[in-house]
């Protein structure tokens, strides 16, 4: 692990912050789904959180992009969307981002320049494509992040991507947020190799494993990354190795997993990796890391009253914002 002396307090403040947030909101939302006040999907990031924060931290939103798969409110959170908003459209609520449509698979704000949130598996990975195509067109210096599960990486639109990124020189970083399980089925039974990264080198690109349980490691790996991607226009691929400590869905028990294994894994939480090496660096304390947790339920609450109190869809708006 690297020293956090070269760090200012007031980045990894602010990166705890977001993680502690992403985690209360997923917990709030798995009761309010128990509760049957969210409905349909609901896909939770509970352990993942330091992939989402710790790469969003390392872009410059104003050029880069981002889109991610159907388990998309950790990058929302991130990327700065109101938690109003996101817990607004688990609701279904007309004041969500989607506007009630889209549900917990869509989370959607093209002003922060993240674009999904995509439901169907692997769907955003050539979209990641075209945006990057228009990245490279202009000329203008931005990078397009784009995060998919180990599940999707046996699409075929994934081979394509990579294949058109090598030749037309796009700046897309594909990252696997490699949680070791495609819905119920360990990845060992699915895939020939365990080193995701090393597809990349059947397309001439580079790849890397990173470790996604280390906020610090996400966090340099993909200012690195990026930094070359923005010179070269090289795409990467990314197998950063993280875990859920949730069900693949709200309907999944995860009998598929050890109790000894997911205690193992949440003996690497990745909010107390960071709160442990930051209180040993001297830039907080445990009443300072209590405060910040006090705040994020604080804020998490309020959404759900927002969300509670906001009205449904009216019903002419089923016909609003159809393309064809």
């Amino acid at each position: 692990m690297s020293d956090l002396s070269s760090y200012k307090k007031n980045f990894l403040v602010k990166a705890l912050e977001d993680m502690v947030l992403i985690r209360r909101f997923e917990e709030k939302a798995a009761q309010m789904y128990g509760l049957r006040k969210i409905g349909g999907f609901c896909h939770l990031y509970n352990g993942q959180e330091a992939v989402a924060v710790g790469s969003v931290a390392a872009l410059d939103l104003k050029k880069d992009y981002i889109l991610t798969s159907y388990r998309d409110h950790g990058h929302a959170l991130a990327v700065g969307m109101d938690p109003n908003v996101v817990m607004a459209e688990l609701y279904g609520k007309v004041t969500g981002c989607s506007r009630g449509k889209g549900g917990s698979m869509h989370m959607f704000d093209a002003e922060r320049h993240f674009l999904g949130g995509n439901g169907i598996v692997g769907a955003q990975i050539p979209i990641a494509a075209g945006v990057a195509f228009k990245q490279m067109y202009d000329g203008d210096g931005g990078v397009t992040l784009c995060y998919f599960g180990d599940g999707a990486i046996h699409q075929g639109a994934f081979h394509e991507t990579l294949n058109l990124a090598k030749i037309w020189k796009l700046p897309v970083i594909l990252i696997v947020e490699n949680n070791h399980f495609g819905m119920g089925t360990a990845v060992t039974r699915v895939s020939g190799v365990e080193d995701f990264s090393i597809k990349a080198a059947g397309y001439d690109l580079p790849g890397k494993t990173i470790d996604g349980m280390d906020f610090i490691a996400i966090y340099e790996g993909i200012k690195e990354v990026a930094t070359d991607s923005r010179k070269s226009g090289t795409a990467w691929l990314l197998d950063i190795k993280t875990y859920r400590y949730k069900g693949h869905s709200m309907s999944d028990p995860g009998k598929y997993r050890t109790k000894e294994e997911l205690e193992a894994y949440k003996k690497q939480d990745p909010i107390l990796q960071l709160k442990s090496r930051m209180i040993d660096a001297g830039f907080i304390d445990d009443k300072a890391y209590a405060s910040i947790d006090e705040k994020a339920k604080k804020r998490v609450n309020e959404s759900v009253e927002f969300a509670e109190s906001s009205e449904e869809p009216a019903l002419h708006t089923m016909y609003e914002d159809i393309l064809a």
